[in-house]
C-alpha cells in the first residue's frame, strides 16, 4: 500500500527525470520504499510491440538463470535516446532495422527490479514498431526453441494478439499493458 509520502517521493522523482531528460545525464536519487528497500539507481528499459496480421511477437530468453518471455527490446545505455535503444537493440538481436510508429506506454508507478542483486527502480517504456523486413525474421512455432538452455539463448515467436494471456508473459509490468494492448490494437489492420 503507497502512502501520501509515496505518491509525493514519486511525483518529485518524475520531475526530476522530467528537468535532467533534455540534458543527457542521469542523477542517482536515493529512494526509500515502504518495504525500506533502498533504491539508488535506475534501470530504464525499452521494448517494441510488433503487431503484423493481427499477431504479436514476443521472445523467449533464458537470462540471469530463468526463462522468460517478454516483449523484444532491453536496455538504455547512457548517451542514447529511448528510440535510438530500441533501433539498436532490435538490430542486435534479430539483426532487424525498425519503424518507430508510436509511443504506447510509460510505466507509471513504482516498481523494483526482482532479478538482479541490487534492487534498482525499473523504468519500462514500450513502442509501436514495424520491421523494414518481416520476411528476414527468423521465428519458431514452439516455446523457448533453443539449441541449449545457456546464458543469452533467445527465440522469436509469433502469438495472436486475441489468444495473448497476461500469463503468457513473465513480468508484471508485460502483463500490465496486455489489456492495453489489446483494446487499442485489436481491431487493426497491421
Amino acid at each position: 500500500m503507497f502512502t501520501n509520502k509515496t505518491f509525493s517521493n514519486f511525483g518529485c522523482l518524475a520531475m526530476l527525470l522530467m528537468s535532467f531528460a533534455t540534458l543527457n545525464t542521469y542523477y542517482i536519487i536515493y529512494f526509500d520504499t515502504i518495504s525500506n528497500m533502498k533504491i539508488t539507481m535506475f534501470n530504464v528499459r525499452v521494448y517494441g510491440i510488433v503487431i503484423h496480421k493481427k499477431m504479436i511477437l514476443l521472445t523467449d530468453e533464458f537470462r540471469l538463470g530463468i526463462r522468460m518471455t517478454k516483449f523484444p527490446g532491453g536496455g538504455l545505455e547512457f548517451g542514447e535516446g529511448t528510440t535510438e535503444c530500441l533501433v539498436r537493440e532490435f538490430f542486435e538481436e534479430m539483426g532487424q532495422e525498425i519503424i518507430v510508429k508510436e509511443h504506447i506506454y510509460t510505466t507509471d508507478y513504482f516498481q523494483p527490479t526482482t532479478l538482479l542483486s541490487e534492487p534498482q527502480q525499473l523504468l519500462s517504456i514500450y513502442y509501436r514498431v514495424d520491421l523494414a523486413d518481416y520476411s528476414e525474421l527468423k521465428t519458431s512455432k514452439k516455446t523457448f526453441d533453443f539449441k541449449e538452455t545457456v546464458e543469452g539463448a533467445q527465440s522469436f515467436r509469433w502469438v495472436m494478439l486475441k489468444k495473448l494471456k497476461p500469463e503468457d508473459l513473465t513480468f508484471p509490468i508485460d502483463q500490465k499493458i496486455i489489456p492495453l494492448l489489446k483494446e487499442k490494437y485489436l481491431n487493426c489492420k497491421f
